[in-house]
């Protein structure tokens, strides 16, 4: 009987460059391990990932890229070691948590799958880091529907080459949401996507006034006003039992957030456009103009947002 490891066997002569997989029991074919007797499982890790824009467009949902890539495995006599599944994740980043958790239990794996190039990485740069971090751990990397692996040098030249237009049309997109957020600042009407601030809720997609949190913003801005430290008004917010929008405690830096944010005059201001919004103001313009003048007479905060601005009434 051949001798067996955790995922390999030794190969004997009746086995002509067949092994038995002890744990799977099927034949599976060598690899190019047969020079020294041993051939090991593939074993390969599934990644899969969408986002709502990517399903409503392309139809390409978690449970058919997963069904796919199975099928893939099977004909190849691959092992699935694990599937690793991002959930409405944009691929522009590697701030995705199945993915991290991916590369951390890399041991686990001696592929990846994916359906897709664009399913791992949208970005160029992200790409060539993990293909440099894939060759130093020599892990290989498989796009099934594409038929690319990085095992040859062709398959790492092609997948280069397509990757970088995979990114060149993220970027266009980018630069086509770009410009319509652009000329919404400018035009309106409504607000940019952005979360509600303190003292406001998103409600059909306009700002309304929570008056609890409303009545929170007035008080910073009358104090501010007073000649009250940001320092001062974030101590007495949190001794006064206040939190901030996200339930977190008050600081000089947040609280400067709020002075120093237009939206609560009746404003918006995205990407150096300002303009009058359609939703209710919290304090009055004067207020706020105001509030500009108290911080502009104190040093400017490292990581502020920029200078005190001053609107127009």
């Amino acid at each position: 009987m051949p001798s067996t490891s955790t995922h390999g066997v030794r190969l004997s002569s009746s086995t002509h460059g067949v092994r038995l997989s002890s744990d799977r029991q099927t034949f599976l074919p060598a690899r190019a391990f047969a020079a020294s007797g041993w051939v090991r499982t593939v074993r390969v890790a599934i990644y899969t990932r969408v986002s709502t824009e990517d399903q409503a467009k392309e139809g390409f949902s978690l449970d058919a890229q997963r069904e796919r890539l199975q099928a893939y495995c099977l004909a190849r006599d691959w092992a699935v070691a694990a599937t690793y599944i991002d959930d409405g994740h944009s691929g522009r980043n590697t701030k995705r948590p199945a993915y991290q958790r991916m590369m951390a239990e890399r041991d686990r794996w001696d592929a990846l799958l994916v359906i897709k190039m664009d399913r791992i990485h949208r970005n160029a740069r992200n790409f060539m880091e993990m293909m440099d971090d894939l060759r130093e751990w020599e892990k290989d990397f498989v796009s099934a529907t594409e038929s690319l692996d990085t095992s040859t040098a062709m398959g790492r030249f092609v997948m280069d080459i397509i990757q970088r237009i995979a990114q060149l049309e993220s970027e266009q997109i980018g630069e086509r949401v770009y410009m319509g957020m652009s000329q919404k600042a400018k035009v309106g009407p409504g607000i940019l996507g952005f979360h509600a601030p303190l003292g406001y809720e998103v409600s059909e997609g306009q700002l309304v006034p929570e008056e609890r949190e409303a009545n929170l913003v007035r008080e910073i801005f009358d104090r501010c006003r007073e000649g009250r430290t940001l320092e001062e008004i974030a101590s007495d917010l949190n001794a006064g039992g206040h939190r901030t929008k996200r339930g977190t405690e008050w600081t000089a830096v947040k609280v400067h957030r709020i002075v120093h944010n237009p939206v609560y005059a009746g404003f918006l201001r995205w990407d150096g456009i300002l303009r009058r919004a359609e939703h209710p103001a919290i304090v009055p313009v004067e207020t706020f103009n105001e509030a500009q003048e108290s911080l502009r007479h104190r040093a400017l905060l490292a990581n502020a947002n920029g200078p005190p601005i001053l609107l127009e009434a």
